[in-house]
């Protein structure tokens, strides 16, 4: 059985937050208030978001995760995942003051174990988050997805100048980070799980990416050889990943390889396209074959957190959040559990 969660920042929305609780989720994945992830959500798609609480609280110390757990308590959520850290960008670009940010990491580490939080999701996406070029393209019935155009994209900013860093340079700080970094959290009892670039291609405004490909992440895991070196299965973008599309692998075939050793926690969502031009879906409109990749996680023994992402807008909403306003959530837990329950069998049949 999964842990159906949802992505909730660690400030009560009512309205929102007893309608997931309705629809019969009891986990959540939290980022942390004010740190990294938290403040770059919508800021790379260049739309409203969360307004992080003025706490007296370093965001990833024991105390601020202490809090976010009774936040969530108090209207009946388990935090189950954190999908943010403090920041890491020099970590991520391997620059002096990196061992002061991966001390960061590591105290985080520690207060997650000792209160309980299994999984810590983090990216490899120095200087920015996620990035869409549209965030408000008409899909079913006027439907608002987000989308992502590379010919829009690549014009913007430049992030870096050319040549300033180096793909080999993004490895070998990764590779320094988990070596400091697994040993800790393999103590604490808590999994690291990489996310994909998002989009997954191998450059953005002159900086590389160098988590956007199935063999990076063959890579990624055997740099530090541990189920604690674990992954975030992020399925619309491994969707849009060479291997995919090239037919070499599936996504249900990639589950099934990866295996509970290897994926940590899950989102469950899909895109239409590539990475050069793609859009969101609903969950049951994407490439993907969506029943069959439930069905692999079944036959993995997968029990780990899963949860919707970057779903519609639909009729009547704001779009302030792209991809997480609430109704388009609603359809999603639904679909997510409807399969669940196909694949694993209904509640009462199981031990």
């Amino acid at each position: 059985m999964i842990k159906l969660s949802e992505f909730l920042p660690p400030r009560p929305e009512e309205t929102s937050w007893r309608l997931i609780r309705q629809a019969g989720v009891d986990n959540v994945v939290g980022v942390l208030n004010g740190a990294e992830q938290d403040q770059r959500m919508f800021a790379s798609v260049g739309a409203g978001g969360w307004t992080a609480d003025d706490r007296a609280e370093v965001p990833w110390g024991e105390q601020a995760l202490k809090h976010n757990i009774e936040v969530y308590d108090r209207y009946g959520f388990t935090l189950v995942a954190t999908e943010d850290t403090a920041p890491i960008d020099k970590a991520r670009l391997g620059l002096d003051g990196r061992d002061e940010q991966i001390d960061q990491v590591i105290e985080q580490v520690r207060a997650m174990g000792r209160l309980g939080i299994p999984t810590l999701a983090y990216n490899w996406m120095a200087l920015s988050s996620w990035g869409r070029t549209d965030i408000a393209i008409r899909d079913r019935g006027g439907a608002l997805v987000t989308g992502y155009q590379r010919s829009i994209g690549q014009a913007g900013k430049p992030l870096v100048q050319p040549g300033e860093v180096t793909r080999e340079q993004m490895w070998d700080a990764l590779e320094y980070f988990l070596k400091a970094v697994v040993p800790e959290a393999e103590a604490a009892g808590v999994r690291l799980a990489m996310h994909p670039d998002d989009p997954p291609q191998q450059w953005d405004r002159n900086l590389p990416r160098i988590m956007s490909s199935v063999e990076a992440f063959r890579r990624m895991v055997e740099l530090v050889p541990s189920s604690h070196n674990a992954i975030t299965f992020c399925q619309g973008n491994f969707a849009l990943m060479p291997e995919i599309l090239d037919g070499t692998t599936s996504i249900p075939d990639l589950i099934r390889e990866f295996g509970t050793d290897r994926i940590d926690f899950v989102h469950f969502r899909d895109v239409k396209g590539t990475p050069e031009a793609f859009q969101e879906t609903f969950h049951d409109a994407g490439q993907t074959d969506m029943p069959a990749a439930m069905e692999a996680y079944r036959q993995i023994g997968f029990s780990g957190p899963m949860r919707p992402d970057h779903v519609p807008t639909l009729e009547g909403e704001s779009n302030d959040r792209p991809g997480y306003e609430t109704l388009g959530r609603l359809f999603a837990i639904g679909y997510i559990r409807g399969l669940e329950q196909s694949a694993y069998g209904h509640p009462s049949t199981r031990r």
